[in-house]
């Protein structure tokens, strides 16, 4: 089969039809992934938080964006980890700094979740 970029769908139509990939994507990863699980739940736990928390829509949006780019880290890290594997199982340099590099993201999207935290905790509570 021979891939035909002028027979693409666009727009909406392309959305719409991409939407059951991304739901499967989403069932695999609460299936089969336990850092995405952890996330998730750190993702509701936000969502709880701020429904009660009296700070402003900003705050609230910043918050929930950090959450959600936690999420994205981790998938982006899992889909490299994944075409690693499909790849090769055989242990190679290369292949391990891939998926180091994946870890950093996913570390660095914490860190950033924390700093927006802080910083809203700073600017409300002290």
């Amino acid at each position: 089969m021979e891939f035909n970029s002028n027979n693409k769908p666009t727009g909406l139509r392309r959305i719409w039809l991409a939407l059951p990939n991304s739901v499967k994507g989403f069932k695999w990863l609460i299936n089969n992934e336990s850092a995405f699980k952890q996330e998730i739940i750190m993702v509701l736990v936000t969502i709880v938080i701020l429904s009660f928390w009296n700070i402003t829509l900003y705050e609230k949006f910043a918050i929930f964006c950090a959450a959600l780019l936690v999420l994205f880290a981790e998938i982006i890290n899992t889909a490299i980890e994944v075409t690693v594997d499909r790849i090769s199982y055989e242990m190679n340099p290369l292949s391990g700094l891939a998926k180091d590099l994946g870890s950093a993201a996913v570390f660095i999207s914490l860190l950033i979740f924390v700093l927006v935290w802080l910083t809203v905790i700073y600017q409300n509570l002290l």
